[in-house]
C-alpha cells in the first residue's frame, strides 16, 4: 500500500449516554434504552457517515460501583463489535480486551474471527485491568501489581502475535480437482513455553484481508510507553496542553525508533471531548447545563477507581488534598491518569470540587467549549505541531454531540485538506495508512 500524505485520524469513543458525567440526565441525550443494538447501530452509523476511522468502547469485566448514579452497563466487546460489523460497511471496530483475565489462545481466536468476519476492520485495544472488583470476579483477592500485569501482558501479546501469524498468506489452496483445501506445510505450531503461558498453536482461523488485527495500546506511564514502543500501532493517550502533547509525542516516537520500528507506522491518538455550539456563547451555556447535573459522589468514586485513594472525608471546596496521595510510582491502578490528576490540580490550583468538574467532561482527557471553527482550529494546531496524529473524539452527550462533530467540524477539516472525504480502502489498516505486518509464519517456519 502506497503511503498517503499525512492526514488526521479520528475514533468515536462511545460511552453510555455520553462522556460527560451529567450527560445522561440532559434533555439533549437520547432517553432510550441505551443497551440495545438499535441505539449502538445509530451511533456507529453517524461515525461511519463522518468517515471516521473507528468506533471505540472502553471495557472492564465488572459492574461499576457507580451504577446507581449513571448508566454504566457494558456489553462484551466481541459480542458488541460482532453485531456492529453486520450493520456497518467501513467503520473500524476497536475492541477493548484485557490481558489480565483471559488466555492468549481464546483472545487471539475471538479477535481474529471478528477481524475475518468484518473484512479486516478490527483493532485490539490491549489493556491491563487494574480493577479490584474485576479481579474478584476471577478468583483473586485483589488486583495484581502494576509491573506483573505488564510482564504478563508482554508475554500475552507475544503469544497472540505468533498465533495470528501461524498461517502463511497463501496457505489456503482450495484445489477442488486435487481435493486439497490447504497446504499444511504453510500452517505452523508456535510451541510457546514461557513464564505465564504454554501454547502449542496454530490458530484455527486464517488471516483477514488486513493480515492481522491492528494493535492498540492506552497508557502513558513509563511502563506503558515501553510496551507501546514494542507493540502498538495506535496509541491512545491523554494530554491536556500542547506542550504536554508534544513532549509525549516526541518521547514515544523516539522510543519506537529505538526499538527498530518506523515511528510513522505508529499513530498517536489523543482524547478530546468538545462541547460544540453554533457560537462560543451557545457552547458555554450547554457546558454549564451539563456541569449543573454533576453529582460529586459519582466523581469521588471515579477518582478513587483511578487512583485507589478515597477522598470522601475532605471538603469539596477546600484545597486539593495532595497529601492523601502516595508516590505515583507506587500506585497499582492507573498511574499515568493519577499523575495527570495531580498535575492538573497543581497547575490550575484547583479545589477538590474543581478537579471533579475538570474530570467530569472526559475523565482527564482534553476538553474544549466553543464553536465548530474553534474546535477545528484546536485539532489542526495539535496536528500541525506534532502533538497528535489524530484524536479519540469523546462526545459529551449522545448522539447529538457526535452529530455536531460529524456535521459541523469534519467538513471544516475536509475543506482544509486535513481529513478524507471518502474512505480510501476497506480495512482498518487502510484507514490508518498502516502497512501489513511481516508474516510471522515465515519466522516460525524458520
Amino acid at each position: 500500500m502506497a503511503k498517503r500524505p499525512r492526514q488526521l485520524h479520528f475514533n468515536a469513543h462511545v460511552s453510555t449516554g455520553g462522556n460527560h458525567e451529567g450527560a445522561w440526565r440532559h434533555p439533549k441525550s437520547d432517553k432510550v434504552e441505551l443497551t440495545t443494538l438499535a441505539y449502538q447501530k445509530k451511533v456507529a452509523a453517524i461515525a461511519e457517515r463522518g468517515k471516521l476511522d473507528a468506533v471505540f468502547y472502553g471495557d472492564s469485566p465488572s459492574l461499576s460501583s457507580n451504577v446507581k448514579l449513571r448508566p454504566v452497563e457494558q456489553f462484551d466487546p466481541i459480542a458488541l463489535h460482532g453485531a456492529l460489523s453486520a450493520v456497518t460497511t467501513h467503520i473500524g471496530l476497536a475492541a477493548t480486551v484485557s490481558t489480565s483475565f483471559n488466555e492468549p489462545y481464546n483472545v487471539a481466536r475471538k479477535i481474529a474471527s471478528l477481524d475475518r468476519l468484518s473484512g479486516g476492520r478490527v483493532g485490539w485495544n490491549i489493556v491491563t485491568t487494574s480493577s479490584a472488583d474485576a479481579a474478584r470476579n476471577f478468583g483473586l483477592d485483589d488486583v495484581t501489581a502494576h509491573q506483573e500485569r505488564y510482564r504478563r501482558a508482554e508475554e500475552f501479546v507475544q503469544v497472540v502475535k505468533k498465533l495470528w501469524g501461524s498461517w502463511e498468506e497463501d496457505a489456503i489452496l482450495h484445489d477442488r480437482d486435487k481435493g486439497i483445501y490447504v497446504d499444511p506445510e504453510k500452517i505452523h505450531k508456535i510451541l510457546h513455553d514461557g513464564e505465564f503461558f504454554k501454547v502449542q498453536g496454530p490458530l484455527n482461523v486464517p488471516p483477514s484481508p488486513q493480515g492481522r488485527p491492528v494493535l492498540i495500546q492506552a497508557g502513558s506511564s513509563d511502563t506503558g510507553v515501553d510496551f507501546a514502543a514494542r507493540h502498538a500501532e495506535i496509541v491512545f493517550t491523554a494530554q491536556r496542553t500542547l506542550q504536554e502533547g508534544q513532549a509525549f509525542y516526541n518521547k514515544l516516537k523516539k522510543k519506537i525508533a529505538e526499538n527498530g520500528r518506523d515511528p510513522e507506522e505508529v499513530k498517536i491518538v489523543v482524547g478530546l471531548s468538545p462541547v460544540i455550539g453554533s457560537t462560543e456563547a451557545e457552547a458555554k451555556r450547554l457546558a454549564q447545563e451539563l456541569d449543573e447535573l454533576l453529582n460529586p459522589e459519582y466523581g469521588l468514586r471515579q477518582l478513587a477507581n483511578v487512583s485507589g485513594v478515597d477522598l470522601t472525608s475532605f471538603p469539596l471546596d477546600g484545597p486539593f488534598p495532595f497529601g492523601a496521595f502516595p508516590d505515583v510510582t507506587t500506585i497499582e491502578g492507573h498511574r499515568s491518569r493519577s499523575a495527570l490528576v495531580l498535575e492538573l490540580a497543581r497547575r490550575e490550583n484547583l479545589t477538590l470540587r474543581g478537579v471533579l468538574q475538570r474530570l467530569a467532561g472526559a475523565r482527564g482527557h482534553q476538553t474544549i467549549v466553543g464553536s465548530a471553527e474553534q474546535v477545528a482550529d484546536r485539532i489542526e494546531n495539535w496536528f500541525n505541531h506534532r502533538a497528535a496524529d489524530g484524536f479519540n473524539f469523546m462526545p459529551a452527550y449522545l448522539p447529538g454531540g457526535l452529530e455536531d462533530f460529524v456535521d459541523e467540524v469534519i467538513p471544516i477539516l475536509q475543506k482544509r485538506g486535513l481529513f478524507r472525504r471518502e474512505y480510501e480502502g476497506s480495512t482498518l489498516r487502510d484507514h490508518y495508512d498502516l502497512q501489513r505486518p511481516e508474516a510471522a509464519s515465515k519466522r516460525i517456519a524458520a
